[in-house]
């Protein structure tokens, strides 16, 4: 599969490192506006073409998959372009700025023969698809509450450091990171359709906010508790913790798995083989070739951007 990978930075490097490793993939265009990013990668893959103009890479007919990882405010139009050019596409979370953008991203793919994808990296390690198994199992019992928490002691946090990610426009830590939580949430236990939440920006109009509460609900009527903050004098924690009547599942740092049952400390879990430890990038073949796949498409990209927008909108 012949890629084109359109954005240079922090996070599109992390995929450059598994497409160009990967047996069944080659990196053979990339895209940066920043010249010096696009001449330090282009020394990395020096095979692959190099633009700073991303419409000079779409041209190319032998890019199959274009992978947007630009910030989320070039997300619609890149993607739209890449419809015109009968393009495979992933694309970073979240979806896009807007609703109105993620909609029309969603309708432009809709009825095409073209994969759409998005890049949730928890959605493909195993520790996700434990968590499905138990919910699935009934380890937790009756679902009583789900909680997010979100504490940064710097935000944007150190190997992050950019000027979009501290912006209230497209940055911020709700957008950044709460999407991950949200995908994982309705996966497991159906849509949020409620939102009521309060947020805290700092004086400076352009910077992104320091606080979030929220209480959203499941349309079975069981809370979920978001609570984010920056500038905590403490170490970074971002939890998932999901309570039920038999059990509890907490989800910590992204890959600590814990659980406890009815009056027990929570304790680490051994997540083994569940069979199911995916590779993004292997779903995203299967998908090309025709075959069933596990991946987060367009629509559930706007799923997750309509939980979004009331939040940011709140």
């Amino acid at each position: 599969m012949k890629i084109g990978i359109i954005g240079l930075g922090a996070i599109g490097q992390r995929l450059i490192k598994v497409f160009n490793e990967h047996q069944e993939t080659e990196i053979v265009a990339i895209c940066d506006a920043n010249e010096s990013v696009l001449q330090s990668t282009k020394d990395v893959l020096p095979s692959a073409a190099a633009y700073t103009d991303y419409q000079n890479l779409l041209a190319r007919d032998e890019v199959e998959l274009v992978y947007i990882a630009v910030p989320p405010k070039y997300h619609h139009q890149i993607a739209l372009d890449s419809v015109k050019k009968g393009k495979h596409i992933l694309c970073e979370k979240p979806l896009a700025n807007s609703l109105e953008e993620a909609d029309e991203m969603r309708n432009a793919v809709a009825g095409k023969n073209l994969i759409n994808a998005m890049n949730f990296p928890v959605f493909y390690r195993s520790e996700f698809h434990k968590i499905d198994q138990l919910v699935k199992d009934k380890y937790i019992g009756e679902l009583l509450r789900v909680e997010v928490k979100v504490h940064f002691p710097d935000w944007p946090r150190p190997w992050q450091q950019n000027p979009w990610i501290a912006g209230r426009e497209q940055g911020g830590f709700v957008r950044e990171v709460v999407p991950h939580y949200l995908q994982m949430v309705q996966r497991f236990f159906g849509p949020i359709n409620s939102v009521d939440a309060f947020m805290e920006f700092p004086e400076d109009p352009a910077l992104c906010e320091t606080s979030v509460i929220a209480r959203l609900k499941l349309a079975s009527g069981v809370p979920v508790l978001l609570d984010g903050l920056s500038k905590t004098a403490e170490k970074e924690e971002v939890l998932l913790k999901i309570y039920g009547t038999e059990g509890t599942i907490a989800l910590r740092n992204w890959t600590v798995l814990e659980t406890a049952g009815k009056g027990e400390d929570l304790s680490p879990v051994e997540v083994g083989n569940t069979n199911q430890n995916l590779s993004l990038v292997d779903e995203l073949i299967k998908a090309i070739n025709g075959e069933d796949a596990k991946i987060i498409n367009f629509e559930e990209g706007y799923e997750i951007q309509q939980v979004l927008e009331k939040i940011l909108s709140e």
